[in-house]
């Protein structure tokens, strides 16, 4: 339990390091045409529509391939 713990946090730690990466080189990473924002009064309610099927479709394909 507590190698796949170590694993698991290294894993967030290298996609938050891709993630800051490539919001520094411009991709819009989290903020693509399709994610929903909705801004009231007091509150901001956001949901990465695409980048959760886009990142979705990317960690299938890179699983399919280590299947191989």
């Amino acid at each position: 339990m507590g190698r796949l713990l170590i694993y698991a946090g290294a894993a967030l730690m290298l996609v938050g390091l891709i993630v800051i990466a490539a919001g520094k080189i411009g991709l819009p990473i989290g903020r693509l045409p399709g994610d929903v924002v909705w801004r009231g009064k007091n509150t901001t309610f956001y949901f990465p529509l695409v980048t959760c099927l886009l990142l979705s479709l990317v960690l299938s394909i890179v699983a399919w391939l280590f299947r191989r």
